[in-house]
């Protein structure tokens, strides 16, 4: 895998930018001199700091010191005017840095300057298969962060998506820990740049939503280190993540927070963390068991401010001899080193940051312009030829729905989000008659108690009257886009979707769209994965979108217009039926006051392939307007490797098309005559390329052979199995073009 960074600036000229709103004027991200930069090392914490800190903590009171361990506000923690330490301010920020909201309540602040640009959720930036986008997110981020003045993003968050189900699918990565980390660590390296700490979440094995606070996860130690925690691992390792977030639930029966195994033992002794530890909010549960386990700082619990575990109660435990003092330092001691680094507390040549600036909104175009996955065009429909066409209908919700805001959790009140109605409209020629109609609403069951735990209930009765009115725009144009899938009042934090079926009534209403006009392409905005076999029943063309951010519209309207060739892969395995996932066909999800992983390491694509069982689309899965060819596959050397050694594997890849066109070349490593269960391949490395039509480029991907190791539950190490690997090529997991192999001594 490449781990260099060239500034990017291709496809500037594709859209037109509505300017900065409120941030600076000026920014610098991306637009120096192309340079090289590693984004898979990160910088560390410096210990420059600890006689400074010794020497403040010395001057502090206990109750100075508690302050600076829980919330005194919703998102921040006490300073010490006194001794020159402001308050550490938080912000959530997957999807952009959150608005102010007010100190002691979750209701907005109301300010009029905290609107911020909207990015690209999770599913869409995994699906660009590019880490130097990730770079890209993450200093966009990192500066819109630091211009708001914080000093800590909870983000990114990273768990592995178990289920389609998960009601923060559309947020995570992907269910493969190897794109997991290749996205994460770029991401936080690019974050903490700014001089804003990353806090990496939800540490771990969160990936559910229902029973979060109290579910109980049980698995084997070879699937946890295997499938759950390489991420977290690389992002501390690798990019040095200065803050990590214990998650709500527990496992192997103590919650997240108080889990010494997870918390010390493997964070700290094991990786070397030397940063702090926050609880997500409302996941402290103790004051002396979570204290003594390695968590840092309490966030968020139910209670007035100075009744939180880490206020009181803790230094009523300190003077009962329940704590020690020096167990309180090492907190704050931790708290105060990241606050050092970031330069919170001496801001000598502190970043500037800058927020909702014209760059900004070009790299956010750029990442959702490669996340975007053509699924089919077996009638060539795409892309759309606009001096050949008169009319185009334009057809539901999804047209002009907007995703800054929505469900439960974080969202960003941004100034800018182009829906793909108004980007046709400005992006048509005068000459093409758009025919508008929103065809369906979006209805729920009201919830009876306000937190529908276990996914929303869609009303799904089609309006007569709105169906009839898009059906006859459809039949009245050349073309019909309906544009479908959910939004993030359906797919929503806090709890997980009911089932894979389309809401709204939805399929049957594109099936009459179908009908009406047979030029019809289906456009699916979502981040998680539908029961597509009504729909791709009779449709030829069908694309998936996402939660894309403020230029959104704008980067999918140019792939269907062909401006952009669509180069985005399925960063999940999107199934035939619900039962066909491992949580669900092992019958594991959602458990109750516990769940087993019952599938163990074969999660996401490793499940379908090792099992023979065919996906609707399968992980890594995604079309381009061009074809590639695979051809003379090769490695460095094909025996006699070791375990400090890199394994260089390379292809030939033609464009054999008439469009340039981007590839994502994928590399899955299989070892049939284990001595331990494998699955059937996993991916090891990959590499997206440029290729002009008509060209052929070689690309060449590096694998550290330690990267074949299995986790060896007797010894408690990474071992990597002597013998016969073969390493295969190809643009899916379904679809491997080329095969090598190699010995391993």
């Amino acid at each position: 895998m490449r781990n260099k960074l060239l500034a990017l600036s291709v496809g500037f000229s594709l859209i037109a930018f509505t300017g900065c709103q409120d941030g600076s004027a000026t920014d610098t991200t991306n637009t120096e001199e192309a340079k090289e930069k590693d984004i898979f090392e990160g910088k560390p914490l410096s210990m420059e700091y600890e006689d400074e800190i010794d020497s403040l903590i010395s001057l502090m009171t206990l109750e100075e010191k508690s302050g600076m361990l829980h919330g005194t506000s919703m998102f921040a923690t006490s300073g010490v005017p006194r001794l020159g330490i402001p308050e550490l301010t938080m912000a959530d920020g997957p999807l952009g840095v959150r608005e102010e909201i007010s100190r002691d309540s979750w209701a907005p602040a109301g300010w009029e300057n905290d609107h911020a640009t909207f990015l690209p959720a999770g599913g869409g930036l995994s699906a660009t298969w590019n880490p130097e986008l990730a770079y890209t997110f993450g200093n966009v981020i990192g500066a819109e962060t630091r211009d708001r003045n914080k000093h800590v993003l909870l983000a990114p968050a990273f768990n592995i998506i178990r289920t389609p189900l998960g009601g923060r699918t559309y947020e995570y990565f992907s269910e493969d820990p190897f794109l997991n980390k290749q996205i994460a660590v770029p991401y936080i390296v690019g974050i903490q740049e700014n001089d804003v700490a990353a806090s990496i979440k939800h540490y771990a094995v969160n990936n559910q939503e229902t029973n979060r606070g109290t579910v109980d996860v049980l698995l084997d130690e070879r699937t946890l280190r295997e499938i759950y925690l390489p991420a977290f691992e690389a992002a501390v390792e690798q990019g040095h993540a200065y803050s990590v977030m214990g998650a709500y639930n527990r496992l192997r029966g103590d919650y997240l927070n108080e889990n010494e195994y997870m918390l010390q033992e493997v964070l700290r002794d094991e990786w070397g963390f030397k940063g702090f530890v926050v609880s997500d909010w409302a996941a402290i549960h103790s004051t002396v068991k979570a204290l003594k386990a390695g968590a840092d700082v309490e966030m968020g619990t139910n209670a007035p401010f100075e009744e939180y575990y880490f206020a009181q109660p803790l230094i009523e435990a300190v003077k009962s001899g329940e704590l020690s003092e020096d167990e309180v330092n090492e907190s704050v001691r931790r708290v105060l080193r990241v606050m050092y680094n970031i330069k919170a507390i001496d801001s000598t040549g502190r970043a500037e940051g800058s927020r909702n600036t014209e760059q900004h909104l070009k790299d956010v175009y750029n990442i959702a312009s490669e996340s975007v996955v053509l699924l089919r065009n077996e009638k060539d429909l795409l892309p759309i030829n606009a001096q050949e066409i008169n009319s185009i209908a334009v057809l539901g919700n999804n047209a002009t729905r907007t995703y800054a805001q929505g469900g439960f959790g974080a969202g960003v009140k941004t100034k800018t989000e182009v829906t793909p109605l108004e980007a046709l409209q400005n992006k048509l020629p005068e000459s093409v008659t758009i025919n508008y109609a929103k065809g369906y609403e979006e209805n729920y069951v009201p919830a009876e108690d306000g937190n529908q735990n276990y996914g929303r209930q869609t009303i799904d009765e089609l309006d007569e009257a709105m169906v009839q009115e898009a059906v006859e725009a459809a039949k009245k144009s050349d073309i019909a886009v309906v544009f479908a899938g959910s939004n993030r009042d359906y797919e929503s934090e806090a709890a997980d979707r009911r089932d894979l079926q389309l809401p709204f009534g939805q399929e049957e209403f594109i099936d009459r769209i179908k009908a009406a006009n047979p030029n019809t392409v289906v456009v699916m905005i979502a981040g998680a994965p539908f029961d597509l076999r009504k729909v791709e029943k009779d449709a030829s063309t069908l694309v998936w979108s996402w939660f894309n951010g403020s230029e959104g519209g704008n980067a999918l309207v140019d792939v269907l217009l062909g401006k952009i060739n669509p180069s985005g892969k399925l960063p999940w395995t999107m199934p035939m039926a619900l039962e066909d996932s491992p949580a669900h066909a092992t019958n594991s999800f959602p458990g109750g006051e516990s769940v087993t992983y019952e599938e163990g390491i074969l999660v996401g694509y490793r499940w379908f392939d090792t099992k023979n069982i065919d996906p609707m689309y399968p992980f890594g899965y995604g079309l381009s307007y061009t074809d590639f060819d695979f051809s003379n596959a090769r490695v460095n050397k094909t025996e006699a490797f070791t375990d400090d050694e890199t394994i260089q594997v390379s292809v030939d890849v033609t464009n054999i098309g008439e469009l340039d066109g981007k590839e994502v070349v994928q590399l899955y490593v299989s070892k049939t005559d284990s001595n331990v269960e494998r699955a059937a391949q996993e991916l090891k490395g990959f590499e997206k390329a440029m290729i002009a039509a008509g060209e052929t480029e070689t690309v060449t991907i590096e694998v550290p052979v330690k990267e074949l190791a299995y986790y060896n539950i007797e010894n408690k190490k990474w071992t990597v199995e002597p013998g016969i690997y073969t390493l295969k090529l190809g643009n899916s997991s379904r679809n491997i073009l080329q095969e090598v192999k190699i010995e391993i001594e």
